[in-house]
């Protein structure tokens, strides 16, 4: 095809193509809006992490390299996300299902505060909470 077209085509077309990729590529930027949220193993080690609203907290521990098994992988069918919620931020969570009371029912040191990280979306009244992840048992 170059031999077709005449080289001042080519560099036209390649000038057009570099002006097009410098005005699109930095045209904008998704802003991401995070909170901070802190995992406490069961040691009692604290680690902080930014979490993306609307997320839930299985894929943001996973995301944070926060030991969090999460098995199933989020779709409702383990309990080993399991986590314990301080209690005036449990009383704010959406009205768990019956499906999740099935699946903390096998969970190890359940107490009442207790919720299974896949069926909790990080929301912005979330900052600055902490999370407790039980010992698993083992």
């Amino acid at each position: 095809i170059p031999s077709l077209l005449g080289r001042s085509t080519i560099k036209t077309a390649k000038s057009n193509l570099n002006v097009v990729k410098r005005t699109y590529s930095r045209s904008f930027e998704l802003a991401k809006n995070t909170v901070s949220i802190t995992y406490v193993d069961p040691d009692g080690e604290e680690t902080t992490v930014d979490a993306e609203i609307g997320q839930n907290l299985l894929h943001v521990a996973h995301d944070n390299d926060v030991e969090l098994e999460g098995a199933c992988g989020a779709e409702l069918a383990c309990s080993t996300c399991h986590l314990v919620f301080e209690q005036d931020l449990f009383d704010k969570l959406p009205e768990m299902t019956e499906e999740e009371e099935d699946m903390l029912d096998l969970a190890f040191e359940v107490t009442d505060t207790s919720r299974l990280g896949c069926q909790i979306l990080v929301r912005e009244d979330f900052e600055g909470m902490k999370v407790q992840i039980p010992d698993d048992g083992f």
